[in-house]
């Protein structure tokens, strides 16, 4: 059973007093009028006028952006902390519906508008005036949704019911997830203190018997509500594709990510072709480590026996983490010690706190780039990774919204991972190099084989959930073609769900029991974000492949790569990689990016394995 370490953690909380002193402060009410107030002269000012006015529309726009973005930021951080507060619940509800229904009345004109311009007139405005020029990439990026715009008046109306949409369900998910409580032995644990058993506990019995009371947990109603939630998600996604003409439920996010359609069908069979296999392989040496002839499901994430299970405080992972960031960049390394210093984590696992870890970074009014980190740290090794990880995010929004404002700053999902995965790597190699200097060549092979389950983590479990999500949003099982998405019922997810687990990790027993597995689906709350979920897959291949390109290319390495943070979304993914002489739209990018990342990892166990 896990113990209640204290960590350090439980002192580093976030301040975010200097936005709002709380969800009843006047400023709040006052922004969110004046925002709403901003919007509609938004209207007044330019439509019709385009024109004649998008300079000044994109700094109305900016300025709209980043007051919008302050009352986000304070009202998600606030609500991650306790999503179960009514108080900051009914706020958002109140501030959503204002800005919904002001964004639908008066701002649903711009995109049709803008779109519309020819390119005669689009043209003048990139030669007369810097600010258009500037933010010729979004402008662009806009455009290539001129054939998905409906009229207006259905934007203005689809806008304005937003808040009650698929949305609404998955925030109440949020919060019955959060109220889950699973019985083991005399205690009842949250899902956090679960999932901490499934990675750092060294007993296969107590791993089992979490994992059985984690998936019974998870059935019954929860299930049942998490089937409604993921209807809600498909069912009103397939109607609005339909008339939005996308040709498949994924083309509108593969097009947000700048990703052309043929390069994620590349993703997704290199996945399958070159990283299936090694997963087998790598599974299979798991198990001999562990002294098991085949693995459990609830053995997945298991540590080996001669794994390192001191508690690692929070001031020692900052340590490390800020070390391992010095050491490839100082620019870096900075602006992490900035957030430390001025408070912008927030680190304790609390019962009331939103699960798992996210960075949320945005350009606030005067053009203030901000980051925040949201983790809940136990204290293993695995934890400090997490803290890479999502620092890594952060110095990616803090350089990008520095150099590219608030609309341009965020880059696409797809590749917004790339930072992160790329941080976590740095302080990976880093701790690798302290312990090949020490000759402890045990902690040596746990940390190597601690991170290939990472990798696997990040890029195969995720592939394998775009296969579930892309199967119950209608595409058949050989993943050739799209149909109506249906209401499914708990047993047809459950049914999905193995049959999706089977395709990337074996059939049964031939590395894995799935057992107890049948409802794990249920607690995935990025399903209700379509198709976000390979994004993590290929961040962690491009940021791969970009890794091993350090040691060609030197000290240049730096400067590119701080460009590429910088540039934020204002490329596409080929524009983004060509300083490094790499193309995704190359099946061999994406096998390469296996080979050397995960391909090169499970070598290096072996031979650690051998040699033990």
């Amino acid at each position: 059973m896990p113990k209640k370490i204290k960590t350090g953690a439980e002192k580093t909380r976030w301040d975010l007093s200097f936005l709002y002193s709380g969800p009843n402060d006047p400023l709040l009410d006052k922004d969110t009028s004046r925002l709403v107030e901003m919007i509609k002269n938004f209207s007044s000012s330019h439509k019709g006028r385009l024109a004649e006015t998008l300079g000044q529309a994109i700094n109305d726009l900016s300025e709209i952006n980043m007051l919008q973005s302050k009352i986000d930021l304070y009202l998600y951080l606030t609500q991650s902390l306790n999503v179960a507060e009514s108080a900051i619940k009914s706020k958002i509800a109140e501030v959503e519906k204002m800005t919904s229904w002001a964004f639908g009345e008066y701002m649903s004109f711009f995109d049709i508008e803008l779109v519309a311009l020819d390119d005669t007139a689009l043209n003048k405005l990139y030669t007369d005036e810097p600010v258009v020029a500037k933010h010729r990439p979004w402008i662009e990026h806009v455009r290539v949704f001129k054939p998905h715009l409906l009229t207006e008046q259905v934007e203005s109306a689809l806008a304005k019911r937003s808040p009650f949409g698929s949305g609404a369900w998955s925030e109440l998910f949020d919060e019955l997830e959060a109220d889950l409580e699973f019985k083991l032995g005399r205690k009842k644990l949250n899902i956090k203190e679960i999932h901490h058993i499934l990675t750092e506990s060294k007993d296969a019995k107590e791993r089992f018997e979490a994992m059985t009371i984690l998936n019974k947990g998870l059935g019954g109603s929860f299930a049942k509500y998490s089937a409604q939630t993921l209807y809600m998600v498909t069912g009103s996604g397939g109607v609005e594709n339909k008339e939005r003409s996308y040709r498949h439920p994924m083309e509108g996010r593969n097009k947000s990510n700048r990703i052309p359609d043929s390069v994620v069908t590349m993703l997704h069979k290199a996945v399958e072709e070159v990283a299936g296999p090694l997963v087998k392989r790598y599974y299979r040496l798991k198990a001999h480590h562990l002294g098991l002839k085949t693995l459990r499901w609830s053995d997945r994430n298991a540590q080996m026996p001669f794994s390192d299970n001191t508690v690692v405080t929070f001031k020692e992972a900052t340590d490390i983490v800020l070390a391992a960031y010095e050491s490839f960049s100082p620019t870096l390394a900075g602006l992490i010690r900035e957030s430390i210093k001025t408070k912008k984590i927030d680190a304790p696992a609390t019962k009331s706190k939103r699960s798992g870890a996210f960075n949320f970074s945005v350009v606030l009014p005067e053009k203030e780039p901000v980051s925040f980190t949201f983790l809940n740290y136990l204290g293993s090794n695995r934890d400090a990774m997490v803290l890479a990880h999502e620092l890594g995010h952060g110095v990616h929004g803090l350089l990008a919204g520095k150099e590219q404002g608030p609309l341009m700053s965020r880059a696409p999902i797809a590749y917004c991972e790339t930072a992160s995965v790329f941080g976590e790597m740095t302080t990976y190699n880093f701790l690798k190099k302290r312990l090949k200097k020490a000759g402890d060549d045990k902690a040596l092979l746990a940390m190597v084989m601690g991170k290939i389950d990472d990798i696997i983590n990040t890029a195969v479990r995720q592939i394998g959930f775009s296969n579930f999500e892309r199967r119950i949003h209608g595409m058949d099982s050989s993943y050739t073609t799209w149909a109506e998405p249906k209401k499914l019922s708990v047993g047809d997810y459950d049914k999905i769900w193995l049959e999706t687990l089977k395709q990337l990790y074996g059939e049964e027993g031939e590395v894995f029991t799935y057992e107890n597995t049948e409802h794990l689906w249920s607690y995935i709350s990025h399903f209700h974000r379509p198709f976000y979920v390979y994004g993590y897959a290929f961040g962690e291949l491009l940021t791969q492949s970009l890794y091993a390109r350090q040691s060609d290319l030197g000290d240049k390495f730096e400067t590119l790569y701080l460009d590429l943070l910088r540039s934020g979304g204002t490329k596409n993914i080929v524009e983004l990689v060509k300083p490094f002489n790499l193309d995704p739209t190359q099946e061999k990018f994406w096998a390469d990016g296996i080979k050397v990342g995960l391909g090169a990892m499970i070598e290096e166990a072996e031979e650690l394995s051998r040699n033990l």
